[in-house]
């Protein structure tokens, strides 16, 4: 009987063994980063994902910081923030902002530039702002992608700085 055990043992364990080995030569042979190898290694880390990740951001730098140095050169095209971006708007000038933009007046005085729509929602006070000056400090939201926003006004002697999260576009 112990030695049908021993056998049956000895035969699973080989069994076990081969296919370790097996496993193992696989491993060693398979091209890092490749397919047949899925782990990760910092090789492929280095050599390959990160210089595609910075070329990437390195372009989408360069594309944003080209929009942003385009706006309000006569250029109408709108530009999208996902976050709070601090924009100088010149005495005169407009910033109009697309459906559900948020924008907080810093510095400077600003009028609403409204619609036969209405006006701009004033989170801070809950009134919506038809008319007159904006407010400084206080969280406005664009409701329509119909023309609303605020203008920079002329008697300004420096820029008027407005925080923007959202899309817009400045006009003369």
């Amino acid at each position: 009987m112990k030695n049908i055990f021993y056998k049956v043992f000895l035969l699973v364990m080989s069994f076990f063994v081969c296919v370790g080995i097996f496993q193992l030569g696989y491993g060693v042979f398979a091209e890092p980063g490749s397919q047949d190898d899925p782990v990760i290694v910092k090789s492929y880390l280095d050599q390959i994902v990160i210089p595609q990740i910075k070329n990437y951001v390195d372009e989408s730098i360069k594309a944003l910081s080209n929009k942003i140095a385009h706006s309000g050169q006569g250029n109408n095209e709108p530009i999208t923030t996902e976050r709070f971006t601090v924009v100088s708007v010149k005495p005169g000038q407009k910033l109009i902002g697309g459906q559900g933009t948020e924008m907080i007046l810093r510095r400077g005085k600003a009028t609403v530039v409204t619609t036969e729509m209405g006006g701009i929602a004033d989170v801070t006070s809950g009134v919506d702002l038809k008319n007159g000056a904006v407010p400084a400090e206080h969280l406005l939201i664009i409701p329509r992608d119909d023309g609303r926003g605020v203008a920079a006004d002329r008697d300004n002697s420096e820029d008027v700085l407005i925080m923007v999260k959202g899309t817009y576009a400045i006009t003369d």
